[in-house]
C-alpha cells in the first residue's frame, strides 16, 4: 500500500522488520507502507503481536535485541533515516521523534524524582531553556495541578493517570514533529482514557505535531484519528480516511475488530469475537495471512496471497474478496 501524499512528514516505503533466531531470521514486519503528513493523526490498529509496536519503533531504528531492519525505506522530513549516523539518530530520537509508551509504571525510572527524569530529555536537546522551569511548565501543560510538587515526586507516589501524563510531558519536553502515542491509555480505566485522548488532541491542536496513534481498539480512534491502518501478521491489511473505512469496512478482519467494540446505544447485542489467534511470525500460513480465522474464506484464499485492491478514496484492503 504505498504513500498517499509526496509531501508527508514521514514516508516508510515497502519495511521488513526480522529477528535473529538460532536457525533461519523471523520476519515481525514484512512490506509495510504508510505516510503521516504535520499535524496529523494517523492510527495503527490491531491485535496484540500483529507488529504495531516493531513498526513504531523501528522508524526511530530502536529495536530489541536480534531485530534488525531487512529492507525498505523510512524518510522524516525529506531525511533517510537509515542512512543516518549515530549522533544525528540520538538527536533525531526524543527531538524531532518522540514516543509515549505502554504502561508508564514500567517506563519510568523508580530511583530517580520525576522532575529530574524529565529535564534530563531537556538538558540533552534544549540547551536554550531552563530545564527546571521547563518541567514546571511541562507538568502544567498536561494538567497536573501543584506541578512543583509533582516535578520533586517519585513515579510510585503517583497514580496511573498522572503517570502518564508524565511520559507525555516528557514526550513533549523537546517539542517534536511526531508522537509515537503506543496504547497511551493501556491499563487505565475508561475515564482516564479519555481524558488522555482529550489531553493529546488538545496539545496537538496547541503545538502543531503529528501523532501516530499505535491501539487495538478501532472504536478509540473514531474522534482521534484522520486515517486508519489496520495491521494484521506483519501486514497492512486495510487503509482509509477513518470515517469511510469504520462505516464500510472491507476486509473480514477489519469487520472483526469492529464488531467487538462495545455499543451503549445497542442492547441486547452480543460482543462478537474473532475465532483463533494471530500467527506466530515464524509460522505464517499460506495465501492470506487471515485465512485461517475468516468466515468467508475462499479456496483461493488458502494458497494465493491477495495483492491490494483500491477500492476508492484512498481506501484500500488486501483481499481477495473486496470490490
Amino acid at each position: 500500500m504505498k504513500p498517499q501524499s509526496p509531501s508527508s512528514l514521514l514516508t516508510v516505503e515497502d519495511l521488513r522488520v526480522c529477528f535473529r533466531t538460532r536457525t533461519d531470521p523471523i520476519r515481525a514486519v514484512d512490506g509495510v507502507d504508510f505516510d503521516i503528513r504535520s499535524g496529523e493523526t494517523v492510527a495503527l490498529v490491531g491485535e496484540s503481536g500483529c507488529g504495531k509496536s516493531v513498526t513504531a519503533y523501528a522508524l526511530i531504528r530502536w529495536l530489541a535485541s536480534g531485530g534488525y531492519i531487512a529492507g525498505g525505506r523510512i524518510r522524516f522530513d525529506g531525511r533517510d533515516v537509515l542512512a543516518l549516523n549515530a549522533a544525528e539518530l540520538q538527536s533525531l530520537r526524543g527531538g524531532d521523534i518522540a514516543c509515549i509508551f505502554q504502561e508508564p509504571a514500567t517506563s519510568l525510572n523508580p530511583v530517580f524524582r520525576i522532575g529530574w527524569q524529565i529535564a534530563e530529555a531537556i538538558r540533552r536537546h534544549r540547551k536554550d531553556v531552563n530545564a527546571e522551569e521547563e518541567v514546571v511548565r511541562l507538568l502544567s501543560l498536561v494538567g497536573l495541578s501543584d506541578a512543583e510538587h509533582r516535578a520533586r515526586a517519585y513515579p510510585h507516589e503517583l497514580s496511573g493517570g498522572m503517570q502518564q501524563r508524565v511520559m507525555i510531558a516528557m514526550a513533549l519536553a523537546c517539542r517534536p514533529r511526531l508522537l509515537i502515542a503506543d496504547e497511551p491509555t493501556t491499563a487505565l480505566d475508561v475515564t482516564i482514557q479519555a481524558q488522555i485522548i482529550e489531553l493529546l488532541t488538545a496539545l496537538q491542536r496547541e503545538l502543531g505535531m503529528a501523532i501516530l496513534l499505535i491501539t487495538h481498539n478501532l472504536g478509540l480512534v473514531a474522534d482521534v484519528a484522520s486515517r486508519v491502518n489496520v495491521m494484521y501478521a506483519g501486514r497492512i491489511v486495510e487503509t482509509g480516511p477513518t470515517e469511510r473505512l469504520l462505516a464500510r469496512p472491507a476486509h473480514p478482519y477489519t469487520q472483526g475488530l469492529l464488531a467487538a467494540v462495545p455499543r451503549l446505544n445497542v442492547e441486547g447485542r452480543r460482543l462478537t469475537g474473532i475465532p483463533g489467534t494471530v500467527p506466530s511470525p515464524g509460522k505464517m500460513p499460506s495465501g492470506c495471512r487471515f485465512h485461517p480465522r475468516c468466515s468467508t474464506v475462499k479456496n483461493i484464499c488458502r494458497t494465493v496471497d491477495p495483492g491490494v485492491t483500491d477500492l476508492n478514496e484512498g481506501h484500500s484492503a488486501r483481499c481477495h474478496c473486496c470490490t
